[in-house]
């Protein structure tokens, strides 16, 4: 693998060092098994516990997918803790800018392995440096996710990443690049993809049980354009809250502990498409797999007070149905029973509705009965792990590889440009531009602020 050369600068202009962790230590079981098999064991007896060689049904040590951590919260460690119930991975080590994240990672990530094997760092540099370390988990805040991940994949990592994966349109593109250049494994956190009920769902539309498809239902939160700054505070020492690379390439503004505990939410600096992409990384995903467009984005989009209406080149219609709080009641227009993230599709000869909960199925008009369609929670993320690393160890790429990531995200920017304007907006999906409209145009980007020293 390639080692990222930390001698350069350190992110944001600010050093940063590895902590010192009880009972820590740089060197892997597979390099202390290396060595045992180079001559430790000759020099005296002994006796390896069965787990270590890998038998008995366990996984060996030295056959574990190392995992390294950037950005440790309330997601982050949900995720986690999913992964670390696979028998072949563990966390080798987190990186985190504020210092009681880290040490709230590490105490849960020590008691799941029964060890304090796990290393602290507050520069993902440093993490990204050990060549022990084979992929990463990236789940910031939206504004780093696309720059730790390019990071990860230049350091010769392989990368899950949580979504939005990108605040831009030209973010998704460098990474989706970035990942092809580098040929390393991606999975955005797009975790639906890999639940039963909603792969019912698709397979229905695709196979045209539905008969010929008419429209397709996101919901997706209200949109919002928060730029209010909160009262400025006195900045944290860097290794309590490292203030400049929390902010990373986003915009500078005065320090306020609201941000750093989870109020960067629904500011236009910290979030990707007005807060659009919030839920529409899932549900936008979803009809785009439905329509069987992955490799492509609709050509229209239309915006209204209660929701965007997109159409796609084959002339199926995308409504994106606006929430009418980010936490508060849905839509009248959905089935509240089912759960969060509902999608529903719909075709000429009947429709499926599904949300993390459930999936209610209607043809000829009348509600199929659904008790023998396997259902998971829609928020479990250990199924969709698992086909990550199966992917970072077959080299196949993921069920939701950087090509599938780019377009549903671009196809949710463009609804919440077309929101942020006010106007119908066309679209090119192969130049990935839009038509004949400057200003559309010119916020596929943003302005970065120069962090990196």
């Amino acid at each position: 693998m390639t080692s990222y050369d930390t001698t350069k600068t350190d992110i944001c202009g600010d050093a940063a060092s590895v902590e010192p962790t009880t009972g820590g230590s740089q060197f892997t079981r597979r390099q202390v098994l290396a060595g045992m098999a180079a001559g430790a064991a000759v020099a005296f007896p002994t006796i390896v516990p069965a787990r270590v060689l890998g038998r008995d049904g366990a996984v060996a040590p030295s056959e574990k997918i190392n995992l390294g951590v950037i950005g440790i919260g309330p997601r982050c460690t949900y995720d986690l803790t999913s992964m670390l119930g696979l028998d072949d991975v563990r966390c080798a080590a987190i990186t985190d800018v504020q210092k009681s994240r880290r040490e709230a990672g590490k105490a849960h990530v020590d008691k799941l392995a029964g060890n304090s094997d796990c290393v602290l760092y507050r520069d993902m540099r440093e993490m990204l440096a050990r060549k022990d370390i084979d992929a990463v988990i990236v789940a910031t805040g939206d504004r780093w996710h696309t720059h730790a991940s390019i990071l990860a994949a230049e350091a010769g990592k392989d990368v899950y990443c949580e979504k939005p994966c990108g605040l831009t349109i030209k973010n998704v593109q460098d990474l989706a690049a970035t990942m092809k250049r580098t040929g390393h494994i991606f999975q955005a956190g797009t975790q639906r993809r890999s639940v039963t009920q909603f792969q019912t769902a698709v397979e229905m539309a695709q196979s045209g049980k539905l008969g010929k498809l008419d429209t397709l239902y996101a919901s997706v939160y209200m949109p919002e354009l928060g730029n209010t700054w909160l009262p400025a505070e006195p900045t944290p020492a860097p290794d309590v809250c490292d203030w400049n690379q929390w902010l990373g390439v986003a915009p500078w503004r005065p320090y306020n502990s609201a941000y750093v505990a989870g109020k960067w939410r629904g500011q236009y600096d910290f979030e990707s498409g007005a807060r659009l992409l919030d839920w529409g990384a899932h549900t936008v995903d979803q009809c785009q797999w439905a329509n069987s467009a992955d490799g492509t984005t609709p050509i229209e989009f239309e915006p209204s007070p209660i929701g965007i209406t997109c159409r796609y080149a084959n002339g199926v219609k995308l409504f994106l149905d606006f929430l009418k709080t980010p936490f508060g009641d849905r839509s009248p227009n959905w089935n509240t029973k089912l759960g969060l993230c509902p999608v529903k599709f719909v075709g000429s000869e009947g429709s499926v509705e599904v949300g993390d909960d459930g999936i209610e199925v209607k043809l000829g008009g009348v509600v199929s009965p659904t008790e023998k369609i396997k259902r998971t929670r829609g928020i479990d993320a250990q199924t969709h792990a698992r086909n990550f690393f199966d992917c970072v160890r077959s080299r196949k790429p993921t069920i939701t590889n950087p090509d599938v990531m780019m377009h549903s995200h671009i196809a949710s920017f463009a609804a919440a440009f077309s929101w942020i304007l006010g106007r119908k907006l066309t679209f090119d999906p192969v130049k990935k531009e839009f038509i004949n409209d400057a200003e559309a145009n010119s916020l596929r980007s943003r302005p970065e602020r120069n962090c990196w020293g």
